[in-house]
């Protein structure tokens, strides 16, 4: 299993960035997919995450309206839509199969 997380970089607040989670040895399909993010000297948070079957999405209320979490199943791919970031969305963001595997994260970085 595998989980490969691309897309972070440096945007100014109120910009957007679209992050992916590309997965190998397991099909996203199959399984409850998230994103989770730590910032600096904070505990690792939830922040959005889809289910294997009917597509219904949770999202943390501090990202809700501005994130959307999707996946392509003919991709084996999670993506995570952010828009209108704050400083406050600075973290390292990471992917999720399951209650399992993680990702190595992608740094997220909200500063003008």
């Amino acid at each position: 299993v595998q989980l490969v997380e691309s897309g972070g970089g440096l945007v100014q607040p109120g910009g957007s960035l679209s992050l992916s989670c590309a997965a190998s040895g397991f099909s996203v399909s199959n399984y409850l997919m998230s994103w989770y993010r730590q910032a600096p000297g904070k505990e690792r948070e939830l922040v959005a995450s889809i289910t294997s079957a009917g597509r219904s999405t949770e999202y943390a209320d501090s990202v809700k309206g501005r994130f959307t979490i999707s996946r392509n199943n003919a991709k084996n791919t999670v993506y995570l839509q952010m828009n209108s970031l704050k400083p406050e969305d600075t973290a390292v963001y990471y992917c999720r199969q399951g209650l399992g595997y993680w990702g190595q994260g992608t740094q997220v970085t909200v500063s003008s």
